[in-house]
């Protein structure tokens, strides 16, 4: 726990923020900045997105109770000062730990949790579908939307504030902007008038007006006939807003610093009892100059120095900047190479590709499905896109994959990012159903590469090989550590013959794909020190699965063992055991994988011992199974 903070230290929810005065709040706000960056320095997260949020935060609590009013995040990296508001000081001494805090919104965590929030354009959605249910259900409480950090780039939520506007269901939909335009009123007049339909005074009049129409003859209809009247000459006047076309009340831009004006806002809004946005300008890493120098660095960050803002972890090759500076020099000998991405050129690894080739970089923003359909496009026109997205955000564009994709057969490459367990971020971000759904797509390729070299050679034949849809999966972080003279060139295997023997054994032969290789060698080699030899074969492709070398490699061995980091069914191993038994009778097939459940947060050594996966466990399974078939 941080020391000196003698407001925060008393703030368990709600009824203690109301009772701060104006000085007060200002430097709780001070307090909460110094104990984010003292406490995510120790522990790594999401610390720019949540310093540029703290005033609006202590607003939000302040007005509303998270208790019974339904806060929604939209991207849940933004949710550290509410948890921090809501009695969890203590706790962030494990966050992102396993056993410990989220890193995200999780109703399991706290009642005032509305809804959990990893991804990112669905919180008016969800915000809508909750002031639908409390007017079906006659209750009362407030319904507030938090959306920004990129969120709005994402088409969903233009989805649903076109819903809100036509249901007119009473919520408030936040718009943290934080150096995004989004049809910004300027001008002199323009900012005075947005002053004054946002002054007190001006919509009290305005609510009585209403009131004492409705008691009048033909109140109504007069009502109706000047309120159109004043739209019209305001929009004559004042550049309206996207927002106000879709029939939604606008309200904004206001200083996303300025607590007491947010507060004041908050509950002019609230006190409207209609859809109403509200356009926040903040500043992404406000408090912590290290963070506002470099917003997207700390977006996201691992340990660090509080004091320099230097990250403690050495940095060396990752799987994406492998990726990336591949890609790099594939598109310096061919011009029909061109990259998309998600809003995400740095996190995967297309930065220099972007600084050369600056023109075939495209960037969608958060709208998976677009670039997934664009890349499509592309493809038939000739191009030759490569599409870099997360594994988890990848599930977004499954329809697009089908049927933009893989119906017309089309050469796209799917850089898959993050596949596999992830670490810290937990259920929301690990890379774990992606086999599954991209196995279902017909004459998709997948390609499982272990290390960083591997990468690069599948990459290069991916694009330049190939002709159709190919997914190339990759896990967080670097090489783990296999000896690569144990596999020869991808580039001169046979494809339906894409399997790598790493030892041989005649107990029983482990099979496996991607980096858990390693996991499995270190079992083999504990396995080895107690008198059981075991083979470790390495599919390189799990579409299409490599069942004739498998059945030449397993020879005799009467045990298999498929090993796969993802969830139960969204993997190989019902497939590959299902081709394996007809051609393999004498063989008894079982399984390891992550279960059934969605895999909790914590450090990816500890998810693979939680779940087995880990060197110990694997052993531990293998002499179990070979014991009880003594």
């Amino acid at each position: 726990m941080c020391h000196d903070l003698n407001i925060l230290n008393t703030i368990q929810g709600h009824e203690d923020l109301q009772n701060l005065s104006k000085e007060e709040q200002i430097e709780l706000c001070k307090e909460i900045r110094t104990f984010l960056v003292q406490n995510v320095s120790k522990t790594g997260g999401h610390l720019a997105s949540n310093l540029g949020v703290v005033e609006l935060s202590v607003a939000l609590e302040t007005v509303f109770d998270t208790n019974k009013d339904r806060l929604v995040f939209d991207v849940g990296h933004q949710s550290y000062i509410h948890k921090l508001l809501t009695g969890r000081q203590a706790d962030f001494e494990h966050l992102r730990q396993f056993g410990g805090m989220a890193g995200f919104p999780k109703p399991s965590e706290s009642v005032t949790d509305a809804f959990v929030a990893g991804h990112a354009s669905s919180s008016v959605s969800i915000a809508l579908g909750m002031a639908r249910a409390r007017s079906l259900l006659g209750e009362k409480y407030n319904v507030i939307a938090m959306t920004g950090d990129g969120a709005a780039t994402g088409g969903m939520i233009y989805e649903g504030l076109n819903d809100a506007a036509y249901s007119q269901e009473p919520m408030i939909i936040i718009l943290n902007d934080n150096n995004m335009s989004i049809d910004r009123n300027v001008g002199g007049i323009s900012w005075h008038l947005s002053k004054i339909r946002m002054q007190e005074r001006y919509l009290g009049m305005k609510r009585k007006y209403k009131d004492f129409m409705k008691k009048v003859p033909c109140g109504a209809y007069l009502y109706n006939v000047t309120s159109q009247l004043k739209r019209r000459i305001r929009q004559f006047l004042l550049p309206s807003t996207i927002f106000e076309n879709m029939g939604l009340t606008y309200l904004g831009p206001v200083d996303g610093h300025d607590i007491s004006e947010l507060i004041r806002l908050l509950k002019v809004a609230r006190d409207m009892e209609r859809p109403v946005v509200l356009h926040v300008l903040t500043l992404k890493g406000k408090g912590y100059l290290p963070a506002v120098e470099d917003p997207s660095k700390f977006h996201g960050i691992g340990k660090f120095d509080p004091e320099t803002g230097k990250t403690l972890a050495a940095s060396g090759e990752s799987f994406s900047s492998t990726f990336g500076n591949t890609l790099v020099r594939i598109a310096d000998t061919d011009k029909r190479v061109c990259a998309i991405t998600a809003a995400m050129p740095s996190g995967t690894g297309l930065i220099n590709f972007k600084k050369k080739y600056r023109a075939r970089l495209f960037d969608v923003g958060i709208a998976e499905e677009h670039a997934v359909s664009m890349a499509g496009g592309l493809a038939k026109q000739g191009m030759v896109p490569v599409v870099a997205l997360y594994s988890t955000f990848l599930q977004r564009s499954y329809d697009q994959i089908m049927q933009d994709i893989a119906m017309l057969h089309l050469h796209v490459v799917l850089a898959v990012d993050r596949a596999g367990l992830v670490g810290e971020d937990g259920e929301t971000h690990h890379g774990v159903f992606d086999v599954g759904f991209l196995r279902q797509a017909p004459g998709m390729m997948i390609l499982n590469p272990a290390s960083c070299a591997e990468l690069s050679d599948m990459l290069y034949w991916a694009v330049e090989q190939y002709d159709g849809p190919v997914a190339v999966r990759y896990p967080r972080g670097g090489n783990q550590g296999y000896d690569e003279s144990a596999w020869h060139d991808f580039t001169n295997v046979s494809v339906r013959g894409a399997l790598c023997c790493h030892r041989e054994g005649a107990d029983i032969a482990i099979i496996t794909y991607g980096t858990l290789v390693n996991n499995v060698l270190g079992a083999a080699n504990l396995l080895e020190d107690s008198g059981i030899h075991a083979s470790v074969l390495r599919m390189m492709t799990v579409a299409p699965l490599p069942v004739d070398a498998i059945v030449k490699a397993v020879g005799d061995c009467k045990r298999i063992l498929i090993v796969e980091e993802t969830c139960t069914g969204s993997g190989i191993h019902e497939a590959l055991a299902w081709q394996l038994k007809p051609r393999l009778p004498h063989c008894k097939i079982s399984a390891i994988d992550l279960g059934n459940r969605f895999v909790t947060h914590g450090s990816t050594a500890k998810l693979y011992e939680s779940h087995g996966l880990d060197e110990k466990s694997i052993a531990t399974f293998v002499t179990e199974v070979l014991k009880g078939e003594n």
